[in-house]
């Protein structure tokens, strides 16, 4: 397959190709966007391999299949040309992200955040967002390689620079101490 020279271009996936469905080319991916209607105004997707290269592909029609969404491209027409697909994630250009409200975040832009306190004394980066069914869980790496876990609750989470990767936090006594 050729690869689009587009590799500086930051990315967000939408969703992961699992398997392929049917004789015509349709591939069932796994979604990986919390908004599905964005595929009502996506023509193009950036597919890319597990492997690394990444294509421009056009998407023909979609359909969604309990928690899944089948996708048919232009020019895959196949199940041998569709298999060349599977593992792929599919993505759209940054820009093209679904907006959040004011003070909502995507997980990739916290995820290598540096937090830190009021006077500026680093904690750590944050490794990943834990979700609890309330609010989500900041997983901060501190510099011995321990994790802390701190609430983004508004009382505690002061000010959140995705430009900057900086996260300025106000925890209540004892919390870094858990």
């Amino acid at each position: 397959m050729n690869g689009v020279d587009d590799s500086a271009q930051s990315l967000v996936v939408v969703a992961r190709a699992v398997r392929t469905r049917g004789l015509k080319g349709e591939v069932v991916a796994e979604m990986l966007t919390d908004f599905p209607e964005r595929f009502e105004n996506i023509s193009q997707l950036i597919a890319v391999s597990p492997s690394g290269w990444r294509k421009d592909v056009k998407l023909e029609s979609y359909w969604f299949q309990k928690d899944r969404v089948v996708l048919k491209l232009f020019d895959y027409d196949t199940i041998e040309a569709a298999n060349d697909l599977v593992g792929c994630e599919f993505s759209v250009p940054e820009a093209e992200r679904f907006p959040l409200p004011d003070n909502h975040y995507y997980d990739w832009e916290l995820e290598g955040c540096l937090v830190q306190v009021g006077e500026g004394r680093l904690i750590g980066k944050v490794d990943r967002i834990l979700r609890t069914g309330g609010v989500e869980i900041l997983a901060v790496i501190d510099q011995e390689g321990k994790e802390l876990l701190v609430p983004m609750a508004d009382s505690i989470v002061k000010a959140v620079d995705v430009a900057r990767k900086s996260i300025l936090i106000d925890p209540p006594e004892g919390l870094l101490d858990l």
